[in-house]
């Protein structure tokens, strides 16, 4: 048997193995539950897993991905990943660090840098960072040395004096895509460390927006270009 069953596009928290609720309170309806037949009905694929087989898969995953195992996931994402990494400033514990994980796994970028703390608040995530490789660099020095090791541009994002529209600006297909906090924006140490400063054209009274929603227009970009 080989056809999955199908899904609705709810996003809950994720749980594996999740077995449906007792007592009066209804069943989830977001996910699948078991696989239908039985364990004389499971797929021998490898890739699947034997115990969301038999309780239902109530992940944030694609139809693809239902029933397969994390390591599994992950092992096929990394075969197609994107060759564009994304790195965030985390000095003041950022809410939006969560946010832009997700979405570039949702755009399927190589890897996120944390650049400073080491803890992030995960929230914002939804569990997509179990997907989605996260690396950690002590400083903007210490992360500058590792792109040019890597032989990748940095390129910075922030509406600071010289900065170039993203319409106007190049995005190389390999690059390192720099986001600051919240607020304060790209620290002076990160805007040098750059070989381009690029910003989002905007049209309204607001001086910045959403340090999130910024990220994923910029994600969304380079992928309009190059995937």
């Amino acid at each position: 048997m080989t056809d999955e069953p199908t899904t609705d596009r709810s996003e809950p928290v994720e749980q594996v193995g999740d077995a449906a609720p007792a007592g009066d309170r209804p069943a989830p309806t977001h996910g699948v539950g078991p696989w239908p037949g039985g364990e004389t009905q499971w797929p021998s694929d490898p890739r699947y897993d034997p115990d969301l087989l038999a309780h239902g898969d109530r992940r944030n995953v694609i139809d693809r991905y239902r029933y397969w195992s994390m390591d599994a996931i992950v092992a096929e994402l990394d075969t197609r990943r994107h060759p564009f990494h994304v790195a965030i400033e985390n000095w003041q514990h950022d809410m939006n660090i969560g946010s832009i994980v997700r979405s570039a796994n949702a755009f399927l970028a190589d890897t996120v840098h944390i650049v400073g703390r080491r803890r992030w608040n995960r929230r914002g995530a939804m569990v997509t960072d179990r997907y989605q490789h996260v690396e950690h660099h002590e400083d903007v020095a210490a992360f500058a040395r590792w792109a040019d090791a890597a032989s990748l541009p940095i390129i910075a994002i922030d509406n600071v004096p010289g900065s170039v529209p993203v319409h106007d600006a190049e995005l190389p297909e390999r690059c390192v895509l720099l986001f600051g906090q919240e607020g304060p924006g790209l620290s002076p140490e990160a805007v040098d460390a750059a070989s381009a400063v690029v910003e989002i054209t905007q049209y309204g009274s607001t001086r910045s927006m959403n340090a999130s929603a910024a990220a994923a227009v910029i994600m969304y970009e380079w992928c309009r270009r190059w995937a």
